[in-house]
């Protein structure tokens, strides 16, 4: 997500708290928001599946160890 989407995300918050928002930003902020959840579970997913659990106690892990 581009810098100035996050920027137009935080100026959208703080002018909802303190004058409210159009329809029209109500909308833009949805969008903006929808996109950076989108953004920020995929990455979190990617890394999640690049984690590696190693218990060398683990007796699953016995044959599959490299030596």
């Amino acid at each position: 997500m581009k810098q100035e989407e996050l920027d137009r995300i935080n100026e959208l918050a703080h002018k909802k708290k303190s004058t409210g928002l159009t329809k029209e930003e109500l909308a833009e902020q949805k969008v903006l928001r929808e996109k950076f959840l989108a953004e920020f579970r995929e990455n979190f997913k990617r890394q999640l599946e690049n984690i590696e659990i190693v218990d060398p106690d683990d007796p699953r892990l016995k044959n599959t160890r490299k030596h």
